[in-house]
């Protein structure tokens, strides 16, 4: 199809092809999750909030009244907070119910920090991205060798574990070498296990780590930022169990034993909800100038996006999964009280660090062909993408690496390779002709066909690429590619474990300094890693790459000169090769409620990333101030 075809392709006719589909598929969905879903707490601000149980609701269209459903108490019985003292969260959960709703160890291959664990395993240190500032936390202070093969870390004395326990070096060096150890059977695993030869704790604040090779970049590595830091556990607890396995939940032993303010009193399917403690060592040691204010979190499982929209707009939660721009515009019409990280104007949020791709799975035929990839490129509209699905509000991508300041260098140092490598541009012509040259052919029904096979690209993701996916299938349809999308349940366990063959989805690997944690995402050996993090997704296998990654890893960030070099290399392999198929930067697009809590970060105020399932959630809840 020409290019003058495609430009008719607007917003208007993509409603009328598309998205009545879309729409009611979107409906069934929330008649599915609504049998399962939780009503919202109470939401006067004088009255007490009781925990909700398993009664369902019926999820309400978006400016629908809000339904009033009796509150079910669950079993144990819990103090009374109120609501203008409780946070309430919508994220997480699978067809709406938390599926690890006792998986409180983030180390057990079914857990996820995301859902409520990472606020109960405190960092060694925190960086903020938004900030640029390293944050000690559970560590003072740390000092490499000059040759980065050995890291000393000093810790701060007089915190205890919520048992009473007191929290040591030994915590943190049986932490590393049970993770060095345990190597791919656990996330970090992979990570840890390239470095560290042993940990060892020389008194009960110092720990010494002695690397296999230098290792400049570890400390950073094991720091919270985003979904990337090491979980510091009890030896106590931890020790002869199988971490992969154990879930580290108890009420009666009040676990998960914890150093931070937080306690779980009640966790089920249907929801989380996590206290406040009555201490803290961060208050009496005056790294936080006091107690958080929030005295109960609950966490809701995510259900259809319109049933959470309008749980927005009738103040019964005070904050949610991102949401998508023709969403998030109107939840900020109908609520005043609701911001986003740039209040109410486009693109309603921050440039988070996981931008993104069509994923082809590359270990499987036709998509291990680097010209079919490169072709599924240039059928690819990114300008209307943006413009039908998102109303304009994103840009596309050039790199699996967002665009912030420390990492715009290497965006200019590849400009010359991006004009011979052009990632975003639309040209069917080129496409075309590639399929073509490796045999490729219309078949009468207009579908490229070889040997047989016609050309399919059955995209697959979750809820957040709902706007997106159907727009791209329908490209590619134009483009004689048979292709779909959809959201099967069961999608992030399959494409972990890389049984898939299309999926949209993102990258977290580099933030800022150099591009090292996004080249590491293609690398052969992180393949295996469990966790969704740091993973190769697109199994895409370069030798040559390999190592130039893990030359890379032993350069320290401050050889700049360098580590360009090895950058431009590594482009060199990958702008060719395409592992995966850069589409749009990732904009979170997060509500924020200000109706019982302020002090969200906001780009006049960006102490962090706004994203609550990300390990500095920490950060904002030390920053939330009850608005009434």
């Amino acid at each position: 199809m020409a290019r003058g075809d495609a430009s008719r392709f607007t917003r208007r006719i993509f409603l009328k092809r598309a998205t009545t589909a879309l729409m009611a598929g979107s409906a069934l969905l929330a008649a599915c999750s609504s049998k399962q879903s939780t009503p919202p707490p109470s939401t006067s601000s004088t009255s007490t909030t009781p925990v909700s149980g398993a009664t369902p609701t019926k999820a309400a269209a978006v400016g629908a009244a809000s339904p009033t459903v009796a509150p079910t108490i669950p079993p144990r019985q819990l103090k009374q907070v109120p609501r203008n003292r409780t946070l309430i969260l919508r994220w997480g959960g699978t067809e709406g119910q938390h599926q690890d709703w006792n998986l409180w160890n983030p180390y057990n291959l079914g857990a996820n920090h995301q859902n409520g664990p990472g606020i109960f395993y405190e960092p060694l240190a925190y960086y903020s991205a938004f900030a640029d500032k390293m944050i000690p936390w559970l560590a003072t202070s740390w000092q490499y060798t000059p040759d980065y093969k050995q890291l000393t870390i000093k810790l701060r004395s007089g915190i205890k574990w919520s048992d009473g326990q007191p929290f040591t070096a030994e915590d943190v060096a049986f932490t590393f070498n049970t993770l060095r150890d345990l190597g791919p059977k656990v996330r970090w695993g992979v990570d840890v296990q390239q470095f560290v030869d042993e940990a060892k704790a020389l008194d009960d604040t110092t720990v010494q780590i002695n690397f296999k090779i230098p290792a400049p970049r570890f400390f950073y590595f094991v720091t919270y930022k985003y979904d990337i830091g090491v979980y510091i556990v009890p030896k106590h607890i931890f020790q002869g169990q199988d971490w992969s396995t154990f879930t580290a939940f108890d009420l009666d032993k009040d676990w998960p034993v914890t150093t931070g303010p937080w306690k779980v009193v009640y966790s089920s399917p249907q929801q989380k909800v996590i206290d406040r403690r009555d201490s803290w060592w961060a208050v009496d040691q005056g790294l936080v100038k006091a107690m958080p204010q929030v005295e109960r979190i609950i966490y809701l499982p995510f259900t259809s996006e319109e049933q959470v929209a309008q749980q927005l707009i009738s103040n019964d939660v005070d904050c949610s999964l991102d949401l998508r721009p023709l969403t998030i515009e109107t939840v900020l019409q109908q609520n005043p009280k609701i911001i986003t990280h740039t209040y109410k104007d486009p693109p309603y949020g921050y440039e988070d660090w996981w931008p993104t791709s069509l994923y082809v799975n590359c270990e499987r035929e036709p998509y291990n062909d680097k010209d079919v990839r490169w072709a599924l490129s240039y059928f690819i509209d990114r300008k209307q993408l943006i413009e039908v699905a998102l109303g304009g509000a994103g840009e596309p991508a050039v790199l699996p690496m967002p665009t912030y300041p420390g990492l715009l260098p290497y965006f200019d140092a590849v400009k010359d390779l991006l004009q011979q490598y052009p990632t975003n541009e639309f040209n069917p012509q080129k496409g075309a002709q590639l399929l073509q040259s490796k045999g490729w052919q219309k078949n009468k029904d207009g579908f490229w066909e070889k040997n047989g096979k016609v050309l399919e690209v059955p995209m697959e993701s979750f809820t957040v690429m709902a706007d997106i996916g159907p727009v791209i299938a329908e490209q590619l349809r134009r483009q004689g590619v048979q292709s779909s999308y959809n959201m099967p349940p069961d999608f992030d366990t399959r494409f972990n474990q890389g049984d898939y063959n299309a999926a949209l989805y993102g990258h977290g690997g580099s933030i800022g300094v150099d591009p090292y944690f996004t080249l590491r995402l293609y690398q052969s050996k992180t393949e295996a890693v469990p966790g969704a993090h740091q993973v190769n997704f697109s199994r895409w296998h370069n030798d040559e790459f390999d190592k130039i990654v893990d030359e890379m890893a032993v350069t320290p960030p401050e050889q700049k000169d360098k580590i360009m070099d090895q950058w431009k290399r590594a482009m060199q392999i990958w702008l060719p090769e395409l592992p995966d198929i850069p589409i749009q930067k990732w904009f979170h697009r997060i509500p924020m409620n200000t109706t019982y809590w302020q002090g969200w970060p906001t780009r006049d105020n960006p102490y962090v990333n706004g994203a609550f399932w990300h390990l500095t959630f920490q950060l904002i809840l030390n920053e939330l101030k009850p608005t009434q």
